[in-house]
């Protein structure tokens, strides 16, 4: 058997060979280059190499005394004695004479001194069941050939880091039947640019049409090991594939240090400059030449796959250096929903991204440095600035993970998805807000932000099983307002969405008035600050709400791409736009919001018809430049033709002309004359979504938020079904789609059935009751076919 196999010379077929790492990379390099993909050259040493070495040393019968114990992985002390006795006796060894030659003789063919990664390769590495990756140990910036061979036993000795050893036992993996290869692979000048991971899927869910792509300044461990916030992006594949820029999502991470080259052998942290902090790491072409590549390699492995890149400061070019199975989502089979909802709030202490979508609490266990890891008691939550992979023997033990920093991709987020814990990372001060014994809860369940709270609060857990529950004729679909939450919600039987609301993106992603953006030089001193804070790396804050806007949308759309998403224009009452940030300033004071300026009111107004503009420039971007064809918009509380008619030429001016492109317009129907006029107001719209919530007000004449009257309030009464009944009869007559997005269908069951009795095309729900209402409605439609 050979000692050294270059990059060319190997297959995916060949890990018992050279391990995962250096198989794909082998792989990549002969078969993907040839389609483009630039992979830097290199070499692998043999697993073969590796045995050849524990033999020469008589290291094999000592290594398998020391690991005899089965239990060492659930005793932190015993574990940590057993590694550090085995890595002193490797790194002690000698390399064979004829191996130190045939690793020099490829050094020198490679390049002479020229700078190498060097990556340890385990042949029980990267398997689609098992993700070894992180548990041994990689070397970057390494050259000369004593800085060479230093690296390579340093690789050897990490078979046996802690980390290692506890992941071979619980995964059943016998130690002597994994061996090591090490790669040797030339150095992308990352630490003159960038570098980072992707992911051909949603990290979260497991939704698989989006690629995930974090970066940040200098080489990549830093994002691996979670000592940074990165830069995000979404790109969407399916239109993608399509020729669009289907960048549907960028968020700017902090970045506050880079790993650079400190000479030979050697790296450093550097502090990034303010220019370069605000800035993103990686343009749109960059982002988009990433996806294309990430495609074709999912594509070539037939299986989602976990990516690390880096750019070359010194050509521009970039390149992959590493691709191995994504093992978490890819091996789960979707078929229950679990829902973690808090029953109670206390005082927030920290805050972060968060990392799943589960709840966990207990005592805050602050660590600070690995000597204090022995202290850690099961149970407890983990609280520190970063997690290495050291940590992973008590990262298992924890009830919950809090770190400082770090993102989706950092070592914390990647481990506690794989063992199910609750995290939050890159709160930035949790060391501080958090006191050591502390009682917490740590929430993730609360959409793309995690929370720590004070107090160990209740939560229930609730579970929807996703099963095979038919097609009904009336289109099932659902209400969803948080995007952050949609790639989850797909999964659900469903036909799209039939209400989006922009008001929810309006709070949770832009959060400035459209107003104080568009006049952001006439805003007070605080005002400015805030707005500043927000739109980092913004200097036309009017693009900041169309970026942020469009991008909660276009997270909607993609998740249920093709099926429509049905998106309501904003539609806030004049008290709801004074709360966000500026917006005192712009927004009258009436005594009855709820009937005063809202809705289709505003778009025409000169007062607002601008920041409207905003709106529509919002759904251009999603529909025309991500290819997102699947947005219908609405108009809510349209209470004239007339007010119809100048709302669509208002649309039309600022370049959305029903029509063209294939876009339809709908209109909600919630004020009685929306019935009433419904033949003519069939005659302009595309199609209809009945608000039972404010027809039953308006019909009742009663406030439903008044506990005097609440009484009355009520969707099943007489009135309110009778217009109903009406306005399904017009829009069939019409030929017009019609469907309901009130929130009376997820409340009362029957409602529901009346629905389906009066012939409606669709009925959106909350995620929660769609599998049970489904079912309800599977079984009345066969019902009433029978009785037909």
């Amino acid at each position: 058997m050979k000692n050294i196999l270059w990059f060319k010379e190997i297959s995916i077929k060949d890990v018992p060979i050279v391990g995962g790492k250096n198989a794909s990379l082998g792989e990549m390099y002969s078969q993907l280059v040839p389609q483009g993909i630039k992979v830097p050259n290199g070499f692998a040493i043999t697993a073969e190499a590796f045995r050849y070495f524990l033999k020469f040393n008589h290291l094999e019968d000592k290594i398998k005394e020391i690991l005899k114990d089965k239990n060492l992985s659930k005793d932190v002390k015993k574990l940590a004695a057993a590694g550090k006795k085995i890595r002193a006796l490797v790194l002690a060894a000698t390399l064979p004479k004829n191996l130190i030659e045939d690793i020099l003789a490829a050094y020198k063919e490679l390049g002479k001194n020229v700078g190498v990664a060097v990556r340890s390769s385990a042949t029980a590495e990267d398997l689609p069941q098992a993700s070894f990756a992180g548990q041994q140990e990689s070397y970057l910036n390494v050259s000369g050939e004593k800085g060479l061979l230093q690296a390579i036993q340093k690789c050897y000795s990490s078979l046996y880091t802690d980390r290692a050893i506890s992941y071979r036992i619980e995964q059943g993996f016998e130690h002597e039947n994994v061996a090591l290869s090490v790669g040797v692979q030339k150095m992308v000048r990352s630490d003159l640019a960038c570098s980072g991971v992707l992911f051909t899927l949603d990290t979260e869910s497991g939704f698989r049409d989006v690629v995930l792509i974090n970066g940040s300044w200098g080489l990549g461990e830093n994002i691996v090991k979670g000592r940074v916030n990165p830069d995000q992006f979404i790109v969407f594949k399916k239109t993608l594939a399509e020729g669009y820029e289907a960048i549907i999502s960028c968020n700017l991470g902090s970045k506050e240090m880079k790993l650079v080259y400190a000479g030979p052998n050697r790296t450093l942290q550097k502090k990034v400059a303010a220019k370069e902090q605000h800035s993103y790491v990686l343009n749109n072409a960059e982002i988009l030449q990433l996806a294309k590549w990430s495609l074709l390699i999912e594509k070539h492995y037939n299986r989602p796959q976990d990516i690390e890149w880096a750019k070359d400061g010194q050509t521009n070019e970039l390149f992959i250096v590493q691709a191995r199975p994504e093992t978490i989502h890819a091996r789960k089979v979707v078929n229950v929903i679990e829902e973690y909802i808090l029953e109670k709030k206390s005082p927030v202490i920290a805050e972060g991204l968060a990392i799943g979508e589960k709840i966990g609490a207990g005592r805050a266990h602050i660590v600070e440095t690995p000597k204090e890891l022995k202290n850690f008691k099961k149970g407890e939550v983990l609280v520190t600035r970063i997690t290495d992979p050291d940590w992973e023997p008590i990262m298992r033990l924890a009830s919950a993970i809090v770190t400082e920093q770090g993102g989706k991709t950092s070592h914390a987020a990647i481990v506690s998805r794989e063992l199910g814990v609750t995290c939050v990372v890159g709160t930035g001060n949790a060391r501080k807000a958090i006191r050591n014994g502390q009682n917490i809860t740590v929430s993730c369940a609360e959409g793309e932000k995690g929370f720590i709270y004070q107090g160990l609060l209740p939560f229930k857990i609730k579970r929807e099983e996703i099963a095979d529950v038919g097609a009904p004729q009336t289109k099932i679909m659902m209400n969803v307002g948080a995007p952050d939450e949609a790639f989850k919600f797909s999964f659900l039987p469903n036909s799209g969405v039939g209400l989006a609301r922009e008001e929810f993106i309006f709070t949770n992603f832009v959060k400035i008035h459209p107003a104080a953006l568009i006049n952001y030089s006439k805003q007070s001193r605080s005002v400015k600050q805030k707005i500043d804070h927000l739109t980092l790396g913004y200097k036309d804050k009017k693009q900041y709400l169309i970026d942020k806007l469009g991008e909660g949308m276009a997270l909607l759309a993609a998740a249920f791409y093709p099926k429509d998403v049905i998106v309501r224009f904003s539609d806030f009452k004049t008290n709801e736009y004074a709360s966000l940030i500026g917006g005192k300033n712009y927004e009258p004071k009436e005594e009855n919001p709820m009937i005063g300026w809202r809705g289709a009111s505003r778009y025409y107004d000169k007062n607002f018809e601008e920041a409207f503009g905003l709106e529509c420039a919002a759904i251009k971007k999603a529909r025309e430049v991500w290819g997102l064809k699947n947005i219908i918009v609405m108009i809510p509380f349209c209470r004239t033709v007339e007010e119809g008619k100048k709302v669509l030429a208002t649309m039309e001016k600022f370049g959305l002309k029903r029509g063209e492109s294939g876009l339809k317009v709908y209109m909600m129907v919630e004020i009685p004359s929306n019935v009433i006029l419904a033949d003519q107001f069939a005659k302009i719209f595309d199609g209809f979504s009945i608000g039972s919530n404010d027809l039953t007000q308006l019909t009742l004449g009663v406030d439903r938020d008044s506990q005097l009257v609440s009484h009355i309030y009520n969707e099943k009464n007489e009135a309110v079904t009778t217009l109903i009944k009406q306005v399904i009869k017009v829009a069939k007559a019409n030929g017009i789609k019609i469907g309901i997005c009130g929130q009376a269908p997820s409340d009362y069951p029957e409602f529901a059935e009346f629905l389906v009795e009066a012939g409606i095309d669709s009925i959106s729900l909350n995620p929660d009751t769609v599998v049970s209402t489904t079912k309800r409605i599977v079984e009345l439609e066969k019902k009433l076919k029978k009785q037909n």
